[in-house]
């Protein structure tokens, strides 16, 4: 890993080592497209923390904006993203190997050149796979809402998790994040309040929350919630200067 003892930046980002997981690996079988994404497509587009921290204009061979998405599970999102927006570059971050098989699976065969892919913890990956105020968004959609209290703990969104991810986007970064569990939406948006360095982009008349905006795809599990008339908060704050 490389010795960023002396980025100033880097020290005052608080050393979040969770004992506590905000997911669960589940063992799961895999199609013959998974397997051959992370067999033959992994070496290309995959990124590992061993060693010292990837140059990221190096690794996409190109200075762009960066966006990250935590938890991309199947990666409809990010695969539909990167196809839209050729001029930016993705990188997804997930611990499911089927989920990342399949996203690397479709990457290759739309020709994407534009996403990088850990498979990692998403803490790791920003303590040691990103540098301090290198992104210009990260987005987090519908991470598991760890329904019941006693697994409140477990949810992503924690003031040291939010802390970080503050330290490693640009000033004027934005963090994006979506559930459709109205209760962790009020728990996003109360960590949030007591966050300092960021600013919440909603207007007055739905604050603290903003409509979808056009550019976060509809997943086909949101769209079926839509029908059965499910609500999703989505919720974007930008990084203060």
């Amino acid at each position: 890993m490389t010795d960023i003892s002396n980025d100033s930046t880097e020290t005052a980002s608080p050393r979040h080592r969770r004992g506590i997981k905000s997911y669960v690996l589940r063992a799961g079988r895999m199609t013959a497209a998974q397997t051959r994404g992370l067999d033959e497509v992994w070496p290309r587009l995959g990124l590992t923390l061993e060693g010292e921290r990837p140059d990221l204009d190096r690794v996409f061979g190109r200075q762009a904006p960066r966006v990250v998405e935590i938890g991309f599970g199947m990666g409809g999102s990010l695969i539909e993203q990167a196809e839209s927006h050729p001029e930016l570059d993705f990188l997804g971050v997930e611990v499911h190997a089927p989920g990342v098989g399949k996203l690397l699976d479709e990457a290759d065969k739309r020709g994407l050149t534009n996403v990088r892919v850990y498979r990692d913890d998403a803490v790791r990956v920003l303590e040691e796979g990103i540098a301090p105020e290198t992104i210009d968004a990260l987005q987090l959609f519908f991470p598991d809402p760890w329904p019941k209290k006693k697994h409140h703990k477990r949810r992503i969104v924690q003031p040291a998790f939010i802390e970080l991810v503050r330290t490693r986007l640009k000033p004027g970064g934005i963090l994006h994040m979506a559930t459709d569990w109205e209760n962790y939406a009020e728990h996003m948006a109360e960590v949030m309040q007591n966050a300092s360095g960021y600013r919440n982009v909603a207007d007055k008349e739905t604050f603290p929350f903003v409509p979808r905006p056009a550019f976060r795809p509809l997943t086909k599990f949101e769209a079926r919630g839509e029908r059965l008339g499910h609500d999703v908060w989505d919720l974007i704050y930008a990084r203060c200067e």
